[in-house]
């Protein structure tokens, strides 16, 4: 199948009847390079029919917009909660951490059972609410520009008190894991923040419900390169998991 017009109808098809194409795939089912294939898609993304992502395309916008906290909280409710407890049982005795915003991140405070004591640094005002009930956590919550859709402070004064600190883990929610383009979230301030929390931390600990991966938010946090785990439900696809492996990133599936 040599015919362009042909070409773009069969991976058309192909995107509508899966939602999404692989490069290879397309490259063995064509019988076309991958070079042919990536400018077929480019073309198509180009008229608006798909979007490309990291070894193939999706029928799915993969930019994220912002939605308020209330609303993000009812979405993989069940798979944020098992990602949620078991990064909770990461959390040692007398441990320093700090934790930033989003719902997952939520779902872990609220399972976190403090052994002898812990201190922990974070910017969301709900995850402070929830660690200020445990007597052995001490909390330090960050000062700055209230965003109301995230319950969380940006800003620099946040990151100036982060001067001050460094901690064992940080655990991070993302509003997008993209394979090239790496962790964004949908505010570019408190991708800035999100940065300095990473550079104030040993070991920096995404969590991600399975839907984030080849979503992309306006703010860039970092590259995949700074981050040493990813924890993500069974929704992740074995390409995903192998090229994370392939950079070195720990992927946990619960």
């Amino acid at each position: 199948m040599n015919n362009i017009a042909e070409r773009h109808q069969y991976i058309i098809n192909k995107v509508k009847q899966q939602g999404h194409v692989n490069v290879v795939d397309l490259c063995n089912e064509l019988e076309v390079s991958s070079v042919t294939i990536r400018k077929d898609l480019k073309l198509l993304e180009d008229k608006g029919i798909l979007f490309r992502t990291h070894g193939g395309a999706t029928s799915h916008n993969p930019y994220m917009i912002d939605r308020p906290v209330n609303e993000k909280e009812k979405l993989q409710a069940g798979e944020k909660d098992k990602i949620g407890k078991t990064a909770a049982q990461m959390v040692e005795a007398n441990d320093s951490i700090i934790i930033a915003s989003g719902t997952t991140v939520l779902t872990m405070a609220k399972h976190i059972q403090p052994q002898e004591s812990l201190t922990v640094v974070t910017s969301a005002l709900n995850v402070a609410l929830e660690l200020m009930q445990h007597r052995d956590v001490e909390v330090l919550q960050l000062g700055g520009i209230l965003r109301k859709s995230s319950s969380s402070v940006v800003g620099p004064y946040a990151i100036q008190i982060l001067e001050d600190f460094f901690c064992s883990k940080f655990f991070l929610g993302v509003d997008g894991i993209d394979l090239d383009f790496g962790l964004t979230t949908t505010n570019s301030m408190e991708a800035h923040l999100n940065r300095q929390m990473i550079n104030k931390s040993q070991k920096t600990i995404v969590l991600a419900d399975s839907t984030k991966f080849g979503k992309r938010g306006f703010g860039k946090i970092c590259g995949l390169e700074d981050v040493d785990e990813i924890i993500t439900d069974e929704g992740i696809s074995e390409h995903i998991v192998q090229v994370l492996d392939g950079m070195g990133v720990k992927v946990t599936i619960v």
